[in-house]
């Protein structure tokens, strides 16, 4: 089966709050998950040992209302640079090869609010519905928008 073509999607926003408040906040995958998601997601969880304090760690959750099992892996963070990196696990949705990292940095010019920008690269499988790619970027803007509301000032 021939490879389908990797798509890239960026990302960012400037938050009303410190570099570091949002860093302890969405390092743990798990927090990041309900700022995002919030009802539209159930039992999400660390699985196969993991937990936020541990790289690698395999987590899942169901996406709603069609109640798709997305199972994942933090793959690397750094606490230093405030980023995270993780990847799918298997196909969820029409989406193979995912891999993400998201970073927060301080605005140094503005004390008490940061930059956030979230890196995702990903092959749709084939037979995805038209406008599947369209529906996806919509998903993904308004998970970053979750993430500016959260932190809203």
């Amino acid at each position: 089966m021939a490879l389908s073509p990797k798509y890239s999607v960026y990302h960012s926003a400037v938050l009303d709050a410190d570099a570091d408040e949002v860093w302890a906040q969405v390092r743990d995958m798990m927090v990041l998950l309900d700022v995002v998601f919030g009802a539209g997601i159930e039992n999400a969880r660390w699985t196969h040992g993991g937990s936020a304090k541990k790289v690698p760690s395999r987590f899942e959750f169901t996406l709603l209302p069609n109640h798709d099992l997305a199972r994942e892996e933090v793959v690397g963070r750094s606490e230093t640079d405030r980023s995270l990196t993780y990847r799918s696990v298997e196909q969820v949705l029409f989406i193979v090869d995912y891999v993400a990292t998201y970073q927060v940095r301080p605005v140094t010019d503005e004390p008490g609010r940061s930059f956030v920008d979230w890196r995702r690269e990903f092959r749709v499988v084939p037979g995805a519905p038209d406008g599947f790619l369209d529906d996806l970027e919509a998903l993904f803007a308004q998970e970053i928008a979750s993430v500016k509301a959260h932190f809203a000032a």
